[in-house]
């Protein structure tokens, strides 16, 4: 029986663990070489020793931990699905590093085999390698940081030079930093943008320059992008103001490549995800805790399948779109229509404006609701 990715050659961002690692396991099953790019950095994405630092900031222990607990019961602060009603679909691997300047012992520039991390003691992302290589299958390490651009070019060079090609872009790196808004400093606001939004686009840009020359010069190729945004970006998540905002500019990143990129032969979805990983496992542990019996449906495996066949050549036809994928469920997920309209054809008084808008949210359909409200 063929494998729907035989051949292909498939870069995951964040790859190390979690959904990451179900991402590159399950592509390589399918038949594809995989570059497993990981910086095996902690879930605020900083180094053990920098993670001691922030614990021990200005603001105090007191108020960081009273306010990660708010987060926490709010939002479910991290990767995972439904809990007690509350449900959380953020953050889907750990790459990317805290932010500029910081941790530059981590990101190695360079060629193809510095960039691989070669000597990156206990980086899950050779661990990953490991597990592909041990089943027979091909992969490498990229120990680089996708959120600058020189990593993410290192990434897609790491890619045509250990294999000649490129097919397929997961981009799912990004760790979280949660506070609720009046207590969430500048710093952590900027490194989380950074390392999901940013770290969407470079990669992004690295691949679609390439698949772009590609096409000219008459080879157009079957290439596609997978984007990882959350139900935080859809819906938004209390105590998760910075994550969302950088999960919903995702979204409308997906759609602004998928219409630029068809052209040269790239087909552009995203997914929001939900799954037992690091943060979850920790945070919701009993409902997170793999069942004794039946189907396990947090195994953060069951998101991995979707993934695989939009990263394939199979999914021919399908671009600009967002998928949430929990367990054994699949939803196309449908973003902003228009909806009850008003026009009186000249200029509204405000007192007219507020009656008009009273009576069109009359008619409009409910909003889902802000995870954790």
């Amino acid at each position: 029986m063929s494998r729907i990715c035989e051949g292909r050659v498939v870069v995951v961002t964040g790859g190390g663990r979690g959904l990451g690692r179900a991402h590159a396991l399950a592509f390589a099953a399918e038949g594809a070489k995989v570059v497993v790019n990981d910086l095996g950095v902690g879930l605020d994405g900083t180094s053990g020793e920098e993670a001691s630092v922030r614990r021990v900031d200005a603001d105090g222990p007191g108020r960081r931990a009273a306010d990660d607990r708010l987060a926490g019961e709010a939002a479910g602060v991290g990767e995972g699905g439904p809990v007690g009603g509350v449900r959380e679909v953020g953050q889907v691997g750990e790459g990317g590093r805290a932010r500029p300047g910081a941790g530059d012992s981590l990101t190695r520039e360079g060629g193809a085999e510095r960039q691989a991390g070669r000597g990156a003691v206990g980086n899950p992302a050779h661990q990953v390698v490991d597990e592909i290589r041990a089943a027979g299958g091909e992969a490498v390490a990229h120990g680089g940081d996708i959120a600058t651009s020189a990593g993410a070019a290192s990434l897609i060079a790491t890619a045509l030079e250990a294999y000649g090609r490129l097919d397929t872009l997961v981009n799912n790196a990004g760790f979280l930093r949660d506070r609720m808004l009046v207590n969430l400093d500048e710093d952590d606001w900027d490194a989380v943008v950074r390392v999901h939004l940013k770290g969407h686009f470079l990669p992004l840009k690295h691949a679609a320059a390439h698949w772009r020359a590609e096409a000219k010069a008459g080879r157009t190729p079957s290439a596609r992008i997978v984007n990882t945004s959350s139900g935080a970006g859809l819906l938004g998540s209390l105590g998760q103001g910075n994550y969302s905002a950088a999960k919903a500019g995702v979204v409308g990143l997906t759609l602004v490549a998928a219409a630029e990129l068809a052209r040269y032969g790239v087909q552009v979805n995203a997914i929001a995800p939900a799954a037992r990983t690091r943060m979850t496992e920790r945070t919701f542990a009993e409902s997170m805790a793999v069942p004794e019996a039946g189907f396990d449906a947090m195994a953060p495996e069951n998101v991995s399948p979707l993934v695989v066949w939009l990263g394939s050549a199979a999914s021919a036809g399908v671009t600009g779109r967002v998928f949430e994928a929990e367990g054994g469920r699949i939803t196309v997920m449908e973003g902003w229509r228009a909806g009850p309209s008003a026009d009186k054809g000249a200029r509204w008084t405000p007192e007219e404006a507020g009656e008009t808008v009273l009576k069109l949210l009359g008619e409009a359909e409910v909003p889902g609701a802000v995870y954790g409200a």
